[in-house]
Formats: structure tokens, C-alpha cells, sequence
């Protein structure tokens, strides 16, 4: 990889953690040919440079009661400074929106939000997403069934 400073067994170590991040450290260094103290020294500086960012449970949304994913996209009536930061600061706050992108093309965000059904997504529209500051217009489209799904980087 280019410009990353990364080596080849940092990759590797990285490409294991994405895909099983509860691995022992004793089962990562065996993984990628290293000692486990080398293999914990590597980890820890891929933390400490911000590589990895955090270690998150993937949980199964309908087992809590979210099967519903809703993809909105939203327009704003400006595209100020000042529109841009109210919107982002407003929308960080709302706990069914999973993700925000702030889009180039027709859409200025794209939101994927988590909800109940059909009922709840129209509660999370009227209480939280229709008071959003600066939305001129919100096409939301339901996802009908996810296809697949990964957080794992592509790494080669």
C-alpha cells in the first residue's frame, strides 16, 4: 500500500482483527507469524497512530428490534458554513442514524437510519429528521432485504 507506512504484516494483522476482533492476541501472532509480544507491540502502535480507531460488538438488528433500515437522502436550502455545521451537530445527536455522509451528486447527505417498522421510521421523520436545521427536501427509501454486509476494509 502506498503512503500508509504500513508493512505487510501490519496488513495481515489488521485484515485478521477486522474480520474476528475478539482473536487472543496468542491466536493473532500465530496468525501472522510473529511472537506475541511483537505481535501486542504492533497492535498497540496500529491503536496509538489511530489506524484502529475503536472495537465494537456487530449486533444482529432485528434481535433489538431494529429490522427496518432506511436510507435518506437529504437536500439542504443552503450550503454555508454555517448551514453545513448546524445540520451535522443536529443530526449527530439522533440515535436511530447509524451513519451520515455528506454526499457529492444530487443529495448534499445521505443518512442510514435503524428503526421498529414502518410506524417508527415515521416517528424518527416527524420528531427528529423533519426539525433537521436547513432540509429543503428527504427522499427515503426502505432497504427490503440486506444482501450482505461487512465493516472489513478491503486491504490489498
Amino acid at each position: 500500500m502506498r503512503d500508509t507506512g504500513l508493512d505487510a504484516t501490519d496488513l495481515k494483522i489488521l485484515d485478521v482483527l477486522q474480520r474476528e476482533g475478539r482473536i487472543s492476541n496468542a491466536d493473532l501472532a500465530e496468525r501472522v507469524n510473529l511472537s506475541p509480544s511483537a505481535c501486542h507491540r504492533r497492535v498497540a502502535r496500529l491503536e496509538a497512530e489511530g489506524v484502529i480507531l475503536d472495537y465494537a460488538a456487530m449486533l444482529d438488528p432485528r434481535s433489538v428490534g431494529r429490522p427496518a433500515t432506511v436510507f435518506v437522502e437529504i437536500t439542504l436550502s443552503g450550503q454555508s458554513d454555517e448551514v453545513l455545521d448546524a445540520f451535522e451537530r443536529e443530526v449527530a445527536t439522533i440515535p436511530d442514524v447509524l451513519e451520515c455522509h455528506l454526499m457529492a451528486g444530487t443529495a448534499d447527505y445521505l443518512l442510514k437510519v435503524v428503526a421498529r417498522d414502518t410506524e417508527d421510521f415515521a416517528r424518527i421523520h416527524r420528531r427528529h429528521l423533519s426539525r433537521l436545521p436547513g432540509v429543503a427536501q428527504m427522499h427515503s427509501s426502505f432497504a427490503l432485504r440486506t444482501v450482505f454486509k461487512t465493516s472489513a476494509l478491503p486491504l490489498g
